[in-house]
């Protein structure tokens, strides 16, 4: 499929797929390669990204990771306005995403802030809506999807479902709130290692590809995650190579942005696929 999103105005085209690169402004993500807290740290991954082949630059502030320690929203605010400032600064035309469940917080991102893309991991900014079962939530619109309605900016739709038919279910619904209340480009993401064990994560992963029938960009993050190492020993730091292989999965499944720490390695995966597509080497 192809698809385009309209970042300000302009519009990024997705046939080929896109890489979005991690910048963490956070002590503690899981990786701590992604992890950058000064101006020159910032800065430097900012560029990094870009040199690299990446198309899209992700801040986070707020670890999502289990047992990760509790951040006030003051604080991630003040995190997120210091690594924006440089970002913009630094890469003024690259497309910036911002990784918070916070609506006040993704407001400002995009109105004062310089982000572009809305990059949510709870489903509508409800904390805890894991624990939620599908026919129980409520039916009143979240905060979340008005702000993006209102904004009109693209928005990253991460899914904690743990089995994909409730998973498409889930996201047949919120995708009709978000158009009802006026939002345009919506991304998928499947949301591998949240509200999953393993095996969940393969299946998932297995039958992927049926999420194209909802005619909408999918983005895959598992860059270094859990799934991988928990299947094939070691920690983050050794997960390269099953990073690179899932990622290579997930293009020929027809992912349309890889979101990852190692920025070069998939966009030679990328380049691989498309080389592959056209039957040219």
């Amino acid at each position: 499929m192809e698809y385009t999103i309209n970042i300000k105005g302009r519009l990024m085209d997705l046939s080929t797929p896109q890489v979005m690169g991690i910048l963490n402004v956070t002590p503690d993500s899981f990786y701590s390669g992604s992890r950058k807290q000064t101006e020159m740290e910032i800065a430097q991954r900012a560029n990094q990204i870009i040199e690299e082949g990446g198309s899209i630059i992700d801040v986070g502030a707020f670890s999502t990771r289990p047992g990760a320690d509790e951040v006030s929203e003051e604080e991630e605010g003040k995190r997120l306005k210091f690594a924006l400032d440089i970002v913009r600064r630094e890469q003024p035309d690259a497309a910036v995403s911002v990784d918070t469940y916070r609506p006040t917080l993704a407001r400002k991102c995009i109105e004062e802030w310089g982000a572009d893309i809305i990059n949510d991991v709870s489903e509508g900014g409800i904390t805890g809506i894991a624990n939620v079962p599908l026919e129980q939530r409520q039916e009143e619109y979240p905060e979340m999807f008005r702000v993006v309605g209102e904004l009109k900016v693209p928005y990253i739709l991460m899914s904690v479902q743990p089995t994909l038919e409730t998973m498409m279910k889930g996201f047949a619904r919120e995708v009709q709130q978000l158009r009802d209340l006026g939002a345009k480009d919506i991304i998928l993401d499947p949301g591998f290692c949240f509200g999953k064990n393993l095996i969940q994560n393969y299946q998932i992963y297995n039958e992927m590809e049926k999420l194209n029938v909802m005619e909408l960009p999918v983005l895959v993050g598992i860059s270094r995650k859990s799934m991988i190492y928990k299947l094939l020993g070691g920690d983050a730091t050794t997960s390269l190579n099953g990073t690179s292989v899932l990622d290579t999965i997930a293009l020929m499944k027809g992912a349309s942005i890889l979101r990852v720490h190692d920025v070069k390695e998939a966009a030679e995966a990328v380049k691989i696929i498309e080389a592959m597509k056209e039957g040219r080497t």
